[in-house]
């Protein structure tokens, strides 16, 4: 089967192919592409002239590597496999299936002889022995599921049709989410049974086992709560008065604290900090939440109808964060801008997100508003689905959905 080419990860890894001093680590939630896009690699390596005997691919969750559990086995099996003298390059699927495999890998780094390539669906990869054993030893790709336009690029692919009316096509987009395989899948019921497993396979293997949840229903619960809340401010004290109120259920605090960071440990979330632009300074309490892909929020609910306001901002902040940026909440004042965006170079920029400007003024000024109380020159951005834009005190009114699909920085 063809592959769709994921350019957006592949040039961020392509300079270090070859580099023995670095283990590369992907991460991301289960079933985004880690293993496809090592596929990707693998096939670039060989169209350089890299042979087939120099490579080493290891998949823990599969049959034949399944029963390596201990870092003996590992090594073993990594010695086994190794028929040359030449560079070889490793890759390893799931690594965080074998407790302790830290040693083994920065042995084999090491040797100096070894391209390492290790791939984990939870934070426990970064954390830990891996952090202090491989200090400056190792470089994180987060990656995340298909965004817009890697979607219709995906669809296109496989020759599945693609609605000429762009809106309905970004509403599928909404409601079946950005899991590769079920790009794939064409009746909607098998696409949402598709990501429930993934879920059901998170909390088996990244949930129960990894992070030794007890009260499951529980956890469960808070969960479901933490993902129909996304984009919501939440806090650990709503949460824990919903439950006392709501579902006459007591949960301390420490153990909801602790849930939610299982959730991200498992990257089924992920938290977007406030920052009060004034002090510059990131704030305590209240936080934000954006799921990982959105399918994870209607693949466990029946109602199809769209929030356009914290599903468009989801899919921007999980759009910034695979182009690298670093993104939080900015308050100014008792305003509130939607996002502020930060690349490696420390340029900012500013986004405001709705669905619409166009029905009033009062709407328009509204999502202006924050923006001109900001008193920098850095680029600000009005993103809405509209196709008539304007242009307002050198503010950028842009469509998402071209956005997205141009590839376009926040410049």
């Amino acid at each position: 089967m063809k592959l769709y080419i994921r350019e957006t990860y592949l040039k961020k890894i392509r300079p270090f192919y070859h580099d023995c001093e670095l283990i590369k680590v992907l991460t991301g939630i289960r079933r985004c592409g880690k293993s496809t896009i090592l596929a990707m690699i693998k096939d670039e390596l060989l169209a350089e002239g890299v042979r087939k005997e120099q490579l080493i691919d290891i998949n823990l969750d599969k049959k034949g590597f399944k029963s390596i559990k201990t870092p003996d086995a590992l090594e073993n099996k990594i010695d086994e496999l190794t028929c040359t003298d030449e560079k070889t390059y490793l890759f390893i699927d799931e690594i965080q299936n074998v407790d302790g495999f830290e040693e083994v890998i920065n042995a084999f780094r090491e040797e100096g002889n070894y391209s390492i390539f290790i791939t984990g669906s939870n934070s426990y990869l970064l954390s830990g022995d891996l952090i202090t054993k491989l200090t400056g030893r190792y470089l994180e790709f987060e990656i995340h599921t298909l965004d817009f336009g890697e979607y219709l690029g995906m669809k296109q692919l496989y020759q599945k049709p693609v609605n000429s009316n762009q809106m309905i096509e970004f509403n599928e987009y909404i409601l079946n989410g950005g899991f590769p395989y079920a790009v794939q899948l064409d009746d909607v019921d098998a696409k949402r049974a598709y990501v429930e497993n993934v879920v059901t396979e998170i909390i088996e293997k990244d949930i129960r086992k990894k992070a030794k949840v007890r009260h499951l229903s529980v956890f469960e619960r808070i969960m479901t709560f933490v993902i129909n809340n996304f984009g919501a401010s939440i806090n650990i004290r709503k949460i824990q008065k919903y439950f006392r109120e709501q579902e006459n259920t007591r949960i301390n605090e420490n153990t909801i604290a602790r849930y939610i960071q299982i959730m991200e440990n498992a990257k089924i979330i992920v938290r977007c900090s406030r920052f009060d632009m004034k002090s510059r300074k990131s704030l305590t309490g209240e936080q934000k939440y954006y799921l990982a892909d959105l399918s994870l929020y209607f693949a466990q609910n029946t109602d199809n109808r769209i929030n356009y306001g914290p599903v468009l901002e989801n899919i921007l902040f999980n759009y910034a964060k695979s182009r690298n940026y670093a993104v939080s909440v900015g308050r100014i004042g008792n305003l509130e801008c939607d996002f502020i965006f930060r690349d490696n170079n420390m340029n900012y920029a500013y986004a405001q997100v709705a669905y619409t400007i166009l029905a009033s003024r009062e709407t328009e000024d509204r999502e202006y508003r924050s923006l001109e109380k900001i008193p920098d020159n850095y680029p600000k951005f009005v993103f809405t689905t509209d196709y008539l834009l304007q242009k307002r005190n050198g503010i950028k009114h842009e469509n998402i959905m071209e956005f997205i699909k141009d590839n376009r920085r926040f410049e």
